[in-house]
């Protein structure tokens, strides 16, 4: 999987305040409320879902682009 990256944001009002990035591996926050969500979820479930993800949708289907 070489040269694959898996981003999920969250955007509201065009602002993006959180992105997991799998290339960092974790949440990163732009904003002030981004980066209180970023360290809760880096410490909970919510990161164990978006490795979930990686492994489920990115890796079963890089063979397809």
């Amino acid at each position: 999987l070489h040269g694959i990256e898996f981003i999920d944001s969250y955007v509201f009002n065009r602002v993006e305040h959180i992105r997991f990035n799998s290339t960092v591996g974790r949440y990163v926050g732009y904003t002030e409320l981004g980066l209180k969500n970023a360290e809760a979820w880096n410490k909970g479930p919510q990161l164990g879902q978006e490795q979930g993800e990686l492994e489920r949708f990115c890796k079963r289907n890089a063979d397809l682009h």
